[in-house]
């Protein structure tokens, strides 16, 4: 079971249960003798990240199974979550309940929508956040389909090679018995060819749709991508990273008009693939056009505050032909876990861990390129993730050879890009440890022969 302090105030309850005031008085039975006179001789305090991490290691000196450690990304992260994330959210009340559709939904599930909306709200700069989507794939072409709607343009779509290619593959499934094109511009320098993509939009365009932090980790020149979409009178849409928002200026502060992402990094284990979450915030012009469902704030006829599901623009509760979306999904624990996440951690919490991603992520280049076998593919700004080439060309063996000898090194690229075939992805979350980096770094550095599992 994981270990939550108590506070001052859980003190004073717990002790006014048993009818005395205070710790002295709940000792006072114990003869002074026999009470410790000096301050015991132990360590400073650790972090709950740090005593896990000294736990963990002290059961791989017992010969425990231990996890590999991690250095994959791509949409999916090995961060910390917090006890109370695991906790509070497998509470029988929220773990054990029908995802809530119904307008009946009990008080508690919405107000937990609620909370969930405002803080994604804060997190974007945006005016409105819907009660969740199934995952970051799904968020993105559904704001696609929502700026077709609103911008009455259905002739072209435009995004860059740097986005999640995943999430390209999603939006060309939807768009493929559509009339719009999907159009595709370079980024063969490892983020968006700005002169390509401003001969890509025209008035037929209804949005641009780019990553920050894109696929490859890199930092794009938002500034520039949102003057062109706009310029051609497109709407926006930002695909980002919820951590590099602790440091990253907000989507709505670049000029988004909307912003989506994978919340899994909020909370979330990487749990083999899912459930996930789709995160997604817009502009309050947009509000009606946007998918899923939006819990509100009223007051009862006592004048009580309550909580109310204010739209619900899904195909079961309104006519088909008029609903913004048939997604089914909208993954309410997982939207539960990222709102006691983001509670807990606060902007400075959420600053710190993306300043650790940073920091470690910098450090781990400087130590893997330390060698002449690793140069960095890309020469862009990165946040926690980032481009290796390898100058032997042997990807696949090396990442296969690192897994064996526990370390899950980092992403090939070529299945997407086939003209990276000699490179692979990797991630530095603040999980990382500076022996761990190290680790990581010398066994990618040495000479990996074929050792048994």
């Amino acid at each position: 079971m994981a270990y939550l302090f108590n506070t001052p105030e859980d003190q004073s309850q717990m002790l006014a249960a048993i009818g005395v005031e205070s710790l002295e008085d709940l000792f006072a039975s114990v003869p002074p003798d026999l009470r410790l006179s000096e301050p015991l001789d132990l360590p400073s305090a650790l972090s709950e990240l740090e005593l896990v991490q000294h736990v963990t290691g002290l059961a791989a000196r017992n010969g425990s199974s231990v996890d590999r450690v991690c250095f994959l990304g791509g949409g999916s992260y090995d961060h910390f979550v917090p006890a109370v994330v695991d906790s509070l959210a497998s509470r029988g009340e929220f773990y054990t309940s029908y995802t809530p559709y119904q307008p009946e939904v009990s008080q508690g599930n919405l107000q937990a929508m609620f909370e969930y909306q405002t803080m994604v709200c804060q997190l974007t700069g945006l005016d409105v956040s819907n009660a969740s989507l199934y995952d970051g794939g799904s968020a993105t072409i559904e704001a696609v389909l929502m700026a077709l709607n609103a911008t009455r343009r259905e002739g072209k779509v435009v995004t860059s090679r740097s986005l999640h290619p995943e999430y390209r593959e999603i939006m060309k499934t939807y768009l493929a018995n559509l009339s719009t094109e999907l159009v595709t511009v370079d980024a063969a320098e490892g983020r968006t060819d700005l002169s390509a993509l401003a001969a890509a939009v025209d008035s037929q365009t209804a949005c641009v749709v780019i990553g920050h932090p894109n696929f490859f980790g890199a930092l794009e020149s938002m500034g520039e991508v949102a003057r062109i979409a706009h310029e051609a009178g497109a709407l926006l849409i930002q695909v980002f990273d919820p951590i590099s928002l602790g440091l990253l200026k907000r989507p709505g502060d670049w000029g988004a008009d909307i912003a989506v992402a994978e919340g899994q990094s909020l909370g979330s284990p990487m749990s083999f693939g899912g459930p996930y979450l789709g995160l997604m915030a817009c502009r309050e012009s947009f509000v009606r056009r946007l998918p899923g469902r939006i819990a509100g704030q009223t007051t009862d006829r006592r004048g009580r505050r309550c909580w109310v599901l204010t739209l619900q623009t899904r195909e079961q509760h309104i006519r088909r032909a008029k609903a913004t979306s048939n997604i089914c999904t909208n993954q309410g624990l997982i939207a539960l876990r990222a709102a006691i996440y983001l509670a807990a951690m606060g902007p400075h919490g959420l600053r710190e861990t993306a300043e650790l991603c940073l920091q470690k992520a910098h450090y781990a280049q400087q130590k893997l390129t330390a060698a002449s076998r690793y140069q960095l593919a890309f020469a862009q700004p990165t946040f926690k993730e980032f481009v290796v080439r390898d100058s032997r060309s042997d990807v696949a063996h090396l990442l296969s050879q690192a897994e064996r000898r526990g370390w899950l090194a980092g992403i090939p690229l070529e299945r997407w890009y086939p003209e990276l075939h000699d490179c692979f992805l990797v991630a530095v979350t603040e999980k990382r440890t500076r022996e761990q980096i190290e680790g990581w770094a010398d066994c990618l550095c040495s000479d990996l022969e074929d050792v048994p599992f």
